[in-house]
């Protein structure tokens, strides 16, 4: 069963976007196939295994985060929810770099910019915005309540 966490759906879709959606939109008159086949006799590739192991970071640190939250060394779930927020808004570096190889490859071989030619890509904008929206929400309401403070002090002040 796949884990399911905001992170690998969002690198999920990054990949479908690097490896998939952008290369049919930016050569609209080509199969993937044939893009594939361009490519190669360009010398160029999609640079698939740099762009999974780029955006495979994100959901290997969530498991690593929800590990620790599981076994109690982050027992705060306000800090796991900080770590997640963070994760997320750091989406579209990741994706940047990831996407990186990929757009000069077809930049190159077909003569147009390395930009992303499909709209699929704002999604991972958006969702990284709103992230960090409510990362700094989460932190000023976590702050303000005294929801980071040691577990000895949070039981000290609210007698």
């Amino acid at each position: 069963m796949a884990l399911k966490t905001p992170n690998t759906q969002y690198a999920t879709l990054a990949l479908v976007q690097i490896l998939y959606l952008n290369p049919l939109a930016a050569a609209p008159d080509r199969t993937l196939a044939e893009i594939h086949r361009d490519l190669a006799v360009a010398k160029e590739s999609l640079s698939a295994p740099m762009a999974f192991a780029i955006m495979g970071i994100g959901p290997i640190f969530a498991v690593v985060v929800l590990g620790l939250t599981v076994a109690r060394r982050i027992a705060n779930p306000w800090a796991t929810a900080l770590i997640y927020l963070a994760v997320l808004t750091v989406g579209p570096g990741a994706y940047f770099v990831a996407s990186f190889g990929a757009g000069m490859s077809l930049a190159d071989t077909y003569g147009i910019s390395g930009a992303d030619y499909s709209p699929w890509a704002r999604p991972l904008y958006f969702v990284s915005l709103a992230a960090a929206v409510l990362l700094v929400a989460t932190a000023i309401v976590g702050a303000r309540q005294g929801r980071f403070a040691p577990p000895s002090d949070r039981v000290a002040n609210a007698t």
